[in-house]
């Protein structure tokens, strides 16, 4: 495993006694997530962002003690096909991207529909959440997200009892996202759903930044989903529109390939994806595979969630 050079984080005693109140909590705060299908297998050998410095984060490891991924590593290697499914061209094609001013449009089986502006999502208290991110391609990452639990903001919009689906939608912009053009067989926009009690576990977020920073377009800004238990194209990027619904939501990928992604898509290494293993995983920045952990290590908060459920089935 290749360890981070000490250089290029902020000193873990910068933020050791909030680290500390956190491992107590069960939760270590920052985050994780992206799209699917099976991509090249480069990865980008930088180590810092543009300006030479690693931007901060509150703390340099996850709970398992496994370093943060690098910013230029976390930005520039990107699944988001609207823009492209080249993952090292995202960046490219997503520079400048307007993201704001942004509104999400929160609504469906609710008491009390709202649309939230960027600057009503900052009235939250933003919290650093450092997650896994498991794609479902067979690749992970470590990041520091900065975010909210989702959970604060449905708690606003109050749910009706029939409401048993949360469904999210991406942002719609053929004429900026070129890849939307240039794959026109996806049902565009990108659709993404959870249980309404996945959303509201603790550790699901929307994710406003990374590193300390303000989201980038390749990564999902201005506002992005981020579930860690779940595979990364679970965490639909540059949300626009949230809905309540009775009926389970059908996402992007399971409308292109139900065989191949199901609704729940927890990382779960004992199912393989019909065209490769799940067992393993390769951790972005280090030579080798490492084992995949069971709902990618987050066992132990989410497993009562699928009490009784047939996990090999229910994909």
């Amino acid at each position: 495993m290749r360890d981070i050079p000490s250089s290029e984080i902020t000193p873990e005693a910068v933020y050791l006694s909030r680290r500390a109140f956190l491992k107590s909590m069960g939760i270590l705060t920052a985050g994780a997530g992206v799209l699917a299908a099976c991509g090249p297998a480069l990865v980008p050998t930088s180590t810092s962002d543009p300006s030479g410095e690693q931007p901060s984060a509150g703390a340099t490891t996850d709970e398992l003690g496994d370093p943060l991924n690098t910013y230029d590593e976390i930005t520039h290697y990107n699944n988001y096909y609207e823009f492209s499914t080249d993952k090292q061209r995202v960046a490219e094609l997503a520079e400048g991207y307007p993201t704001s001013p942004w509104e999400i449009q929160v609504g469906g089986l609710v008491h009390n529909p709202k649309t939230y502006s960027l600057d009503d999502l900052r009235k939250f208290e933003i919290e650093e959440r450092i997650y896994r991110l498991r794609c479902v391609e067979a690749w992970s990452m470590v990041i520091p997200w900065l975010g909210f639990p989702l959970h604060k903001l449905l708690a606003e919009v109050e749910p009706k009892a029939e409401a048993k689906y949360v469904r999210f939608e991406s942002v719609y912009d053929p004429e900026r996202m070129p890849g939307i053009r240039q794959n026109p067989w996806y049902s565009w926009p990108y659709v993404e759903g959870l249980r309404l009690d996945e959303a509201m576990h603790e550790l699901t977020i929307l994710a406003t930044g990374l590193y300390g920073k303000d989201l980038l377009p390749q990564n999902g800004a201005p506002v992005r989903l981020v579930v860690p238990w779940k595979y990364g194209f679970k965490s639909i990027k540059s949300i626009v529109k949230i809905d309540l619904v009775a009926e389970m939501p059908t996402s992007l990928w399971m409308a292109a390939a139900p065989n191949e992604y199901g609704f729940y898509a927890n990382v779960n290494p004992e199912v393989d994806h019909p065209r490769w293993s799940q067992a393993t995983e390769r951790r972005i920045g280090e030579l080798g595979r490492r084992p995949t952990l069971m709902f990618n290590g987050y066992e132990a908060e989410v497993a009562h969630l699928y009490a009784g459920m047939d996990l090999r089935v229910n994909f």
